[in-house]
This record gives C-alpha cells, sequence and structure tokens, in this order.
C-alpha cells in the first residue's frame, strides 16, 4: 500500500508488493537452484534474510556461469534483497539490468515500486503500465498503479484502479484500504470508512488500515476511537505479516505518530510525548516515514519545551480560546529590523491580513516587528493550537532567505556577517511545516518575502524590496516528497524563483495590498482568489513582480464561506 502524497503519512506502507503471484515468468532453473551447494535457494527464496539473500545473488553472479533469462532472475532477486533493506537506488539499478536481459511483469513490478518509494510517481506508473502489458491481468498491479496515481494526486484514476484490483483479488485488504484512503481524499468519509472496515475484516492481523480509520475517527471527531485504533495498530505494528515487503520501520513509526495526535487531540500530552518519541528510534527509509519523523520530532519539541512568554504590545489583539474544528491563522509582520536593511510596510501588511482573517471568522496568532525569541515564541504557541484546528493559515511579511534548499523567515534581530550561525538565528519554514503536518488539516502558507543569499550585498539605487539581495526567491522544495498531505498545502509567494519581491511605495506591499482585497471574498476558492491577486499585482508592478504558488490541496478550498 502507499501513503497518501507527501508530509503526514496517512498510510504507514508505502505500498503492498506482492511478488509472489507475479513470479511465474520468473522460475528458478534445477541448475541454478543447485548452484554452488545453497547458494540458489539463499538468493532466490523470498523469506530468506537481506543480507545473506544478497551475499548469494552476489556469489552466483561472480560465478559468471549464468546468462540471459537465468541471470536476469538472479538480479531480480538480489533487488528483492536491496528493497528489503530500503536502498530503493540498487533496486531500479538491479532491476534495470534484469529487464535488460528479460523483460517480466515481476521486475516491472518492482522497479515501479522502488521508484514509487522515491517519490517518482510519473516513472512508477510507466513501469506498472508496461508490467500489466507483459502478462495476464493482475490485482497486484491494478493495485500497485493505483498506489502511484494516488501518490500523484490523481485519486480518480487511482480508485478506477484499486476497483479493478478489489474485482481480480476480492480479498484484497489493502486493496479495500487504499480505495477507501483515496475516497477520504475527496471528502468521502463515509465510503473510506466502509472500505477501511472491510479490509480489517478481511486482514485483522494488518496495522495499517486501523491506522487509516484511527485518522477518520479523528476526523470525525471521535477521539477516543481513534487513540482505540491507534493502539491496536501499535501492537500489530510489532510484527508485520511477512508477505507484505514494506520499508523498513515505517509501519511502526505511522502507528506511534497518528496515535500521538489522537493523544494530543485529546490532551494528554504525556502519552503524546511517549509515541512521539518511540516513532524517532526506527530509522526511516521512504519519504513517508522521513516525513512522519520530522512531525514528530517538531511535535515532541513542542510538548517538551517550556515557551516564555515574551511582553506583549499594548497594540497587538491577543487570541481567543480555540475549539476543536475552529480555523487558526498566523501571522507575522517584520519590517524593524536592526542590522539590515528596514521595511516599511510588513506591520502595516500583516495587520490588515489579519484583520481581513478575523473578519471571516479566524482566530490569529498576531505577531508585530518580533526579534528570534518572540517569533519562535508564537510560532510556537500557533503550532500548540494548530493541533486542534481544521484549517491553518500562516501568513509571514517581511525578510525572508533561502539557504542550502531550506527556507528561513527573518527576525528582526538578525545580523549576518560571514562565519555566523545564521541558520539558527532564523526560523526554519520547513520545521512549520513538519509542524502543521495532519492528515485532517488544510495548511495555507503565504509568504510576502524572498529567500536567497543573505550574504550578498543590496544592489545600489534599487526600490525598497523583501530581498536581503537582489537575486529573488528560489523554488521552495517544501512540497517534494516527504510533504504534508491530508487535505492539502498550499504555499503563495509574493514573487516569482529568481525575483523580488516590492515593499511598495503606499501604506502596503503590492502583494499584500491586493491580497486584503480579496482574501475576505465570500465563495471565492482560494486558488481563485490568488489568480486575482497575482492578475492585480503583475498590472500594478507593470510586470516587474508575479506572484507565484504551489499546491497539494486535494480539492476547493474557501477562505470565506459562499
Amino acid at each position: 500500500m502507499v501513503s497518501l502524497l507527501f508530509p503526514l503519512r496517512f498510510v504507514p506502507m508505502r505500498r503492498a508488493l506482492l511478488l509472489l503471484p507475479l513470479l511465474a515468468a520468473l522460475c528458478v532453473s534445477p541448475a541454478l537452484a543447485q548452484s554452488k551447494s545453497q547458494l540458489g535457494p539463499l538468493c532466490t527464496t523470498e523469506t530468506t534474510p537481506a543480507d545473506q539473500m544478497i551475499a548469494a545473488c552476489n556469489k552466483i553472479i561472480a560465478l559468471k556461469v549464468f546468462s540471459g533469462s537465468q541471470l536476469a532472475t538472479i538480479y531480480f532477486w538480489r533487488a528483492v534483497g536491496w528493497n528489503k533493506k530500503g536502498d530503493y537506488a540498487r533496486v531500479i539499478s538491479d532491476a534495470t539490468e534484469a529487464l535488460r536481459l528479460q523483460p517480466a511483469q515481476a521486475i516491472y513490478n518492482l522497479r515501479g515500486s522502488a521508484y514509487y518509494d522515491k517519490g517518482e510517481y510519473e516513472i512508477a506508473i510507466a513501469d506498472f503500465n508496461d508490467a500489466i502489458k507483459n502478462g495476464p491481468p493482475s490485482g497486484t498491479l491494478f493495485h500497485n498503479r493505483g498506489n502511484a496515481h494516488r501518490g500523484a494526486g490523481d485519486f480518480a484514476k487511482a480508485i478506477a484502479d484499486y476497483d479493478q484490483a478489489i474485482k481480480l483479488t476480492p480479498k484484497s485488504a489493502l486493496s479495500w484500504q487504499n480505495r477507501g484512503i483515496s475516497r477520504e481524499a475527496t471528502g468521502d468519509l463515509d465510503g473510506a470508512l466502509t472500505d477501511i472496515n472491510e479490509a480489517i475484516r478481511l486482514d485483522p492481523a494488518l496495522a495499517s488500515p486501523l491506522i487509516n480509520r484511527s485518522v477518520i475517527w479523528r476526523a470525525k471527531g471521535n477521539v477516543e476511537r481513534a487513540i482505540a485504533d491507534g493502539s491496536e495498530a501499535v501492537r500489530l505494528a510489532q510484527n508485520p505479516p511477512a508477505n507484505v515487503m514494506t520499508p523498513p520501520g515505517s509501519v511502526v513509526i505511522a502507528a506511534h505518530v497518528h496515535r500521538a495526535l489522537a493523544y494530543e487531540a485529546k490532551g494528554e500530552f504525556d502519552a503524546a510525548k511517549a509515541d512521539y518519541a518511540a516513532a524517532l528510534k526506527p530509522v526511516a527509509s521512504d519519504a513517508g516515514s522521513k516525513a512522519n519523523q520530522a512531525t514528530a520530532k517538531v511535535r515532541l519539541s513542542l510538548l517538551s519545551e517550556p515557551v516564555v512568554q515574551p511582553p506583549q504590545r499594548a497594540d497587538t489583539p491577543q487570541p481567543a480560546a480555540l475549539a476543536t474544528g475552529q480555523r487558526m491563522a498566523l501571522v507575522i509582520g517584520n519590517g524593524a529590523y536592526a542590522h539590515v536593511q528596514p521595511l516599511t510596510n510588513p506591520p502595516r501588511d500583516a495587520r490588515a491580513i489579519a484583520k481581513s482573517l478575523r473578519d471571516i471568522g479566524f482566530t490569529v496568532v498576531e505577531g508585530i516587528d518580533l526579534d528570534r525569541a518572540a517569533m519562535q515564541a508564537k510560532t510556537r504557541d500557533f503550532l500548540r493550537e494548530a493541533t486542534r484546528a481544521q484549517m491553518a493559515v500562516v501568513f509571514y511579511a517581511g525578510h525572508g532567505v533561502q539557504i542550502d534548499g531550506r527556507n528561513y523567515l527573518v527576525p528582526t534581530d538578525i545580523a549576518l556577517s560571514a562565519g555566523s550561525e545564521i541558520v539558527t538565528a532564523m526560523v526554519d519554514m520547513d520545521l512549520i511545516l513538519a509542524g502543521l503536518d495532519d492528515q485532517v488539516r488544510t495548511n495555507i502558507l503565504i509568504l510576502d518575502a524572498c529567500r536567497n543569499n543573505p550574504f550578498a550585498p543590496p544592489e545600489p539605487a534599487a526600490p525598497p524590496s523583501r530581498s536581503l539581495s537582489a537575486s529573488g526567491l528560489a523554488a521552495p522544495s517544501s512540497l517534494g516528497a516527504g510533504a504534508t498531505s491530508g487535505a492539502g498545502t498550499l504555499i503563495a509567494f509574493a514573487t516569482a524563483p529568481g525575483k523580488v519581491a516590492l515593499d511598495g511605495e503606499g501604506d502596503n506591499s503590492p502583494f499584500s495590498a491586493a491580497l486584503s482585497r480579496h482574501i475576505g471574498t465570500p465563495g471565492l476558492e482560494v486558488q481563485q482568489m490568488l489568480t486575482r491577486v497575482r492578475a492585480e499585482v503583475v498590472a500594478g508592478t507593470r510586470n516587474r513582480q508575479v506572484p507565484w504558488s504551489n499546491s497539494s490541496l486535494l480539492g476547493e478550498v474557501y477562505l470565506a464561506a459562499k
């Protein structure tokens, strides 16, 4: 089975790679089976431990006595060994060599599954297509292609493939489960629950359907049932079925993280901390498990480290108590920089956006001109409370930078100097994303900032901009493998990659001025809203600034009610 898109993994196992039904074309010859005594059986038996399997296959390949289909079989089984260890690059390499020697369904299936585990969904789909063409109809292949379609966000095609898989193999618990997950992604919670209940009935020894049902119960507000299912999943995850090949530790990691989120929703923070700590112990090898562990690390930090509240400004509105199911926002505007170029408009931008969000029903945590300590405190407060929200919005106006592929928001006390610990002096946007990563919440991040090299000097005579140099921002990697899934995440930037975001000559930046005019429009879908903002900014700046966004949203999202 697979996980649903990137950050919190709704499904603990990345896929169901059921090899045995596809091995008819890779039967082992007597000569191969008897090669060097026990080397053949050790190499070509699915239950052989990974290291023994790889070592035996290595020795057979070194003999240089086999070629053609027999050698293809050895490369295939060595790839199976690498797959058990989560070494997907070597799986792909050996499977590719096996396919060169003898194309076969099982080999295409194995390589496609490895590409899936690397998050390369379109390549995986191509391999599953070839597997389907290279032999008789197989429920396993339709199931695995459905996983790849779901990973790519095409839930209609995923459901169609799971339908076919269930038709061919009606007792496949994993296909029932994954169709349920796809239905949940489209908002059909009741249909998802029906499918996942059937998966549990068919195979009560599997942990993954219980994890998925735990998430659905939490989305429905039934925390007690979510914890109960999570507890049973944790118990079952210790001994996963031998016939389902999954990345090492993935089921255990997911079971603990999802039960921890349920404990947090109930307010049992010590139990949540214990689960997050347990999720960090296994070594994660796949993108989904790494995303789960990133979330566990951030949430454990939020629950473990006390936050010292900074003095509150008299003009800063205080958020009301948050009830479960509400919509919440974090709004920060930094302009009064002490050691780098100050910005005039971010405080005004933040106040305008905060007011607009409150007017449409958001509970807002607001911060103006925050140093690092205050910015961290506001962010931690927000992330703690957001665990009970169904929608979370983050708006930031001010300087921002990108260093080594990671994006950072810049507090007002930043002091840039060569050789300084610049990264630790800022707020990592990826950590905010990891802290928000949850299957039951929609996340929207809007940044009126640039991300670039902070050590580059500003261009002389350049107009005021939210860039610490003139190089502009870099394209984010935050929605790549391992990023937020669930109801989805949208990240909107005030300008395109490689360009700067202008601070503006009026009371607000061009981007924030347009955003504040459209964000509260009733019945305006969020991506349509951003299209209007983009058109207004492009026109107002005479094409100097083009807002840009990246989305993994799974459906239409409305900030203001229709």
